[in-house]
């Protein structure tokens, strides 16, 4: 893979710390739980790829009291498209090459009353360079304050970083990518989603401080979230209902995710794809 410049490098180092500080705060929820479990970090790489693909990264994942199953993955990955593949994404349709760096973070809880989280964020670097992500909250019993206190952090990061950040926008596009039209239902209880922000020249800058208060804002309301539900009691037929929800969500996650579709065609690491799958499920 070719050397990453300042913009790639500088995006790089941040995912990796927002890694290591939510992987922190995760586990500090276990341990006030009195579980010793952590997360287990493997590295992978694919400089060696016979297409010319290059780079890799490392899948985190823990199995806890709390988080029945979490994964925070880091990657920077570069190469170039398959034909096909490169007229789908944003100014690749004439240079099919690319760097991309990003986190991605999916939890599963073990309480049915403690809401499953997604958050991702990236930066790609085609002939166009953007940032995209968000977070979306997915609980399978919603609760209004869970899903307000998750709304108004991010509503916040959004409205600090005006106008790269608009949350109206993001938020009703989320409520529309995070939806499953084969179910008519929606993943979760939304968030905010958006992709191709410019980061062309001078607007690095500003796109890259809002994708970093994206993250803060995540950091900040998530663990409040969980730690007010996890010790919520829970009778057989709610943890049932947690696991049918949890099989639609890995339908989404198949059918529709773009962030799975571009693993899996840019040659990314299939366990570190896939993390995003619950450790149980069900279809009834």
């Amino acid at each position: 893979m070719t050397p990453l410049d300042a913009q790639q490098t500088a995006a790089r180092d941040w995912f990796e710390s927002l890694r290591d500080r939510i992987c922190a705060r995760f586990e500090a929820i276990e341990r006030e739980a009195g579980s010793d479990a952590g997360f287990v970090y493997t590295p992978w790489n694919r400089d060696d790829d016979p297409s010319g693909a290059g780079g890799g990264g490392v899948r985190g994942v823990m199995k806890g009291r709390v988080f029945e199953k979490v994964g925070v993955n880091v990657s920077t990955v570069g190469g170039a498209f398959s034909p096909d593949f490169a007229r789908t994404i944003h100014g690749a349709g004439d240079n099919p090459h690319f760097l991309a760096t990003g986190i991605s973070l999916v939890a599963h809880l073990a309480n049915p009353h403690a809401p499953a989280v997604h958050m991702n964020t990236r930066f790609l670097s085609t002939a166009r360079r953007w940032f995209g992500g968000g977070a979306d909250l997915n609980p399978p019993i919603p609760y209004p304050q869970d899903s307000a206190d998750f709304h108004a952090a991010l509503r916040a990061a959004c409205d600090a970083h005006a106008p790269v950040g608009d949350y109206p926008r993001y938020a009703k596009w989320a409520e529309d990518y995070f939806a499953i039209p084969h179910r008519g239902v929606q993943r979760g209880v939304g968030g905010i989603f958006y992709d191709h922000l410019d980061a062309e020249g001078d607007a690095f800058e500003p796109a890259f401080a809002f994708t970093r208060a994206v993250g803060e804002a995540f950091l900040a309301v998530y663990p409040d979230i969980v730690r007010r539900r996890r010790d919520t009691r829970f009778t057989a037929d709610e943890e049932r209902q947690m696991l049918a929800w949890r099989g639609r969500y890995a339908e989404f996650n198949l059918v529709y995710d773009r962030g799975t579709a571009f693993g899996l065609k840019t040659g990314g690491n299939v366990d570190a794809i896939l993390m995003s799958l619950p450790p149980r499920a069900i279809w009834e």
